[in-house]
């Protein structure tokens, strides 16, 4: 019997995707604002796929804001734009 894999809504696109594939951003305990790498970090988490397209429309619908019950600083965007260059390019 093959594993169940793990589904996540993108926050951009709103299409659910295995979770390994999505970039997660966390609102830690401290409320501070960071990208998990590791899918285990403690906090309220939000996943978006690794596609400057999909973050343009998380940002623009505060999609990512609404789902973390915070706002998201700018260099945690920095962060996610560098990230996806690095997939991407």
């Amino acid at each position: 019997m093959q594993k169940k894999i793990p589904q996540r809504q993108c926050m951009g696109c709103r299409e659910r995707k295995a979770k390994r594939e999505l970039i997660r951003v966390v609102r830690g305990t401290d409320g501070t604002v960071r990208l998990d790498f590791g899918g285990k970090a403690p906090g309220r988490g939000a996943y978006i796929c690794p596609d400057p397209e999909c973050l343009k429309k998380a940002i623009r619908s505060k999609a990512l804001e609404r789902s973390l019950e915070t706002a998201i600083p700018q260099e945690v965007i920095d962060q996610l734009v560098k990230e996806m260059e690095g997939r991407h390019g």
